[in-house]
């Protein structure tokens, strides 16, 4: 089973759409501009905690417009049927 993060970002004015790429990074399964008291959000899935650590420090925490995270860990998500 996966661990799942809701990374709440906010941006300097104007930059949320340089996050919104970060779609390309491994683990990241989505990732949106947003309006309203957060300029993104990524959900980030990952095998265990230190992974999703490590994207948020390492890649998006390096990232020179993103001003403030904000992580959520998921404590129950169902599995996806199709």
């Amino acid at each position: 089973m996966s661990v799942r993060a809701f990374v709440l970002i906010t941006t300097k004015p104007g930059t949320s759409e340089e996050v919104v790429r970060a779609r390309g990074i491994k683990g990241v399964k989505l990732a949106n501009s947003v309006i309203g008291q957060y300029d993104a959000i990524v959900v980030i899935e990952a095998k265990t905690i230190g992974e999703i650590r490590k994207t948020i420090y390492e890649i998006l925490g390096k990232m020179p417009n993103i001003v403030h995270t904000e992580t959520h860990l998921a404590i129950f998500h169902p599995p996806e049927t199709g």
